[in-house]
Formats: C-alpha cells, structure tokens, sequence
C-alpha cells in the first residue's frame, strides 16, 4: 500500500532525473531519492554516459543511513556491468530494505531481473508508482529498446496559413527569440537531427546546439555533447564545405548505388559516416534509416527538414510527435507547405490530437500525435 509520503518522494525522484534531459543519452535520465519516514537522506540524478548512476550517487550521499532506508527509483536499477557497476548490488551492499521502482528497464540485459535480484536478496519491491510520469522520462529509450527505433519528433514553424517559407525559399525568421530558444532546447534533448540534401544545399544550417541561445537551464545538467547530424542524400551531393559537417560526428545515408562513387568517397575521407541504404522511387526508405540509427543508440531523433521529407515521415506515419511552432503571420499563397502531402479527398486527411499548447513568446506551440 503506498501512501501520500510515497508519492511525494517518488514525484521528487522524476523531477530529479529531468535534470539529465540534455546529457544522459544513450543512457536513460533517472532519479534516486533515499529516505526514511518521509526524510530525505540522499538524491541524485544520474547526469551522464559513464559516470555514476543516480542510485549510487544517492546511496553515496546517504551513506551509513542508507541501511534499512527505502529507495526510490524511476526505473528498474540496472543488474549487469556496463560501463559502471551493476546498481542492484549497491542497493544490496548499502542495506537498503524497500525499494519503490516506478518502471521496469525494457532493457533485455535488465527487464525484471534487477527487481527479482533485490528480492531475492530479501529487499521489499514496489512496482509501478507514477508509471505514466516516470515512463515519459524517456520516451526514446523505452521505444529503441522495444522496436529497436528512436522516438521520432519531426519539428515544423510555420505561418498561419500553413507556409514555412516564401516562394523563393526565404524564411528567416518565421518564429521569435523565445521559440527559436525553445528548439534549441529540443535539439539538446535529442540524440540527433535528420535533414534532407535539399535543405543543406538551400540553407546550409548546421544543426548544431548552440549553448548561448538554450538560455536559463536551471538545474538540469549541461549538454554533454553535440546531436548527431543526420543527412537522406542519395547522390551524395553534400558539399564537403558544407556548415553541418563542422563541430561534430556526422552521419549520411546515401543510395547503394551512390556508395561507391566519388563524392561519397571524398565525404568518407573527411572523417563523415558514410551508409548505403535502399532508395524508394520517391525518396529515402526512411524505415531503414530508423533502423539503422536504432542500432547506433539514437533514442530521440529530431526532423529539422523540408516539406518533402517531413511529408514523407508523415504519410509513412514514422513519427511519434510533431512539434509546430505557429507564428502570427501571414506568408501568402505562394509560400511553401508545411508539409508535402498531396491529398485528394477528405477521407484521406490526416487526423491529430493535441498533446500539449503553449505559449512561446509571441508563437504558439503544439505538440500533435496522430489520432
């Protein structure tokens, strides 16, 4: 039976581990909090890749009053050796007697066996106390290791009309300060960013997180690094000079047939990550390409692209949200889609629930899933 006091502490544990929203990944954000009879003896967030988890941060913190203490985690503790020690063990050697564990890792190498462990060791475990809230900690992590996929957000600013750009291309700025901040923020939650040719032969953007425009971070933890920047480009026709290609690791797929050609050979010279996939009649096989980033750890992936590419992830219903930032302008009927979709009757429309509005400066922003 869990209590009010229970609650409380495990609701502490998320708002902990939403500290690591911009430097955990691969790994999963977590939150510890130890405690007894309501008091708090030691929390931590774990804050990035190779470095202590939160429970040991915790337990360190605790010390000696850790022993017949409870535990609150928002995921399963981890059971076999990674690139830290298993956190199961130092629940174990601390002597903590309660664990309260608000997901099960969908880990393979965990899944359950951290919790069968504690118990087997004689420590009390509680299962599934603000699931739903511990849950959307990590909607990348929980998706990869269950699809073997990232979570997929494809970004979108646009005008109220529809347009993400003039006829000519020119679209900077669309949106204000607070809102072109505010996608800084979702770039630095993201493991990488996937745009298509067409938009760094137009724009050359470079898709990077710049610190001095994420603003006040408060307590969460400092990006740990650049996203990956990920380019659909089938003939290989990214300029070696291209702005993406500085201040990171960068990763392009191209056709099988354009793998062995020249310019794909002179982008792999560079240091650039080099894939050949299958190329459907119509654009990249964006199936493949989830799978492909799923194997190399991607959790959250970002679409900053043009209206063919987003209208493809779209169509294909590849995408988990879709962040519109709506700005109060008009462009016109000649300026540019948000999305290439070419409709035909209403029965085919797109349908989409509201998961989130909000105001961001001047612009609205939504967060859609697909109904």
């Amino acid at each position: 039976m869990t209590t009010d006091q229970d609650i409380a502490l495990m609701a502490r544990a998320i708002q902990l581990a939403w500290r690591g929203r911009f430097s955990t990944h691969p790994n999963p954000r977590v939150g510890c909090v130890i405690a007894r009879d309501g008091q708090i003896l030691g929390e931590a967030s774990h804050e990035r890749a190779g470095e202590a988890h939160a429970e040991v941060l915790a337990l360190s913190r605790a010390g000696h009053q850790a022993r017949g203490a409870t535990a609150y985690v928002t995921l399963e503790p981890c059971s076999h050796f990674g690139r830290t020690p298993p956190c199961v063990r130092a629940l174990q050697e601390a002597g903590v007697a309660h664990v309260h564990a608000a997901t099960q890792d969908p880990n393979p190498a965990v899944s359950g066996r951290g919790l069968q462990q504690l118990r087997d060791a004689g420590i009390r475990v509680t299962e599934g106390l603000l699931a739903e809230q511990a849950e959307a900690l990590n909607p990348g992590f929980m998706k990869r290791m269950r699809t073997g996929r990232p979570f997929v957000r494809v970004k979108v600013a646009a005008s109220l009309d529809g347009r993400t750009a003039m006829a000519s291309g020119e679209s900077q700025w669309i949106t204000d300060a607070a809102a072109r901040r505010d996608v800084q923020r979702l770039r630095a939650m993201s493991d990488a960013i996937l745009t298509g040719v067409g938009t760094v032969l137009a724009d050359d953007p470079s898709l990077t997180v710049r610190r001095s425009e994420l603003g006040d971070i408060g307590e969460a933890t400092e990006p740990s690094r650049q996203p990956l920047r990920v380019i659909a480009d089938r003939d290989a026709r990214t300029p070696p000079e291209a702005r993406i290609l500085q201040g990171g690791d960068v990763q392009i797929y191209c056709s099988a047939r354009a793998f062995d050609t020249g310019p794909a050979q002179d982008l792999a010279a560079l240091g650039i990550n080099m894939t050949g996939l299958g190329w459907q009649d119509d654009g990249v096989d964006l199936a493949q390409v989830l799978d492909s980033l799923g194997e190399l750890g991607i959790n959250e992936l970002l679409v900053e692209a043009g209206p063919r590419l987003a209208g493809a992830f779209v169509s294909e219903r590849l995408l988990d949200e879709l962040w519109l930032y709506q700005a109060p302008v008009f462009l016109g009927s000649e300026g540019r889609p948000t999305v290439a979709l070419p409709l035909e009757a209403m029965s085919e429309r797109v349908l989409w629930t509201v998961r989130d509005r909000r105001q961001v400066g001047t612009d609205q922003r939504l967060i859609l899933a697909f109904s």
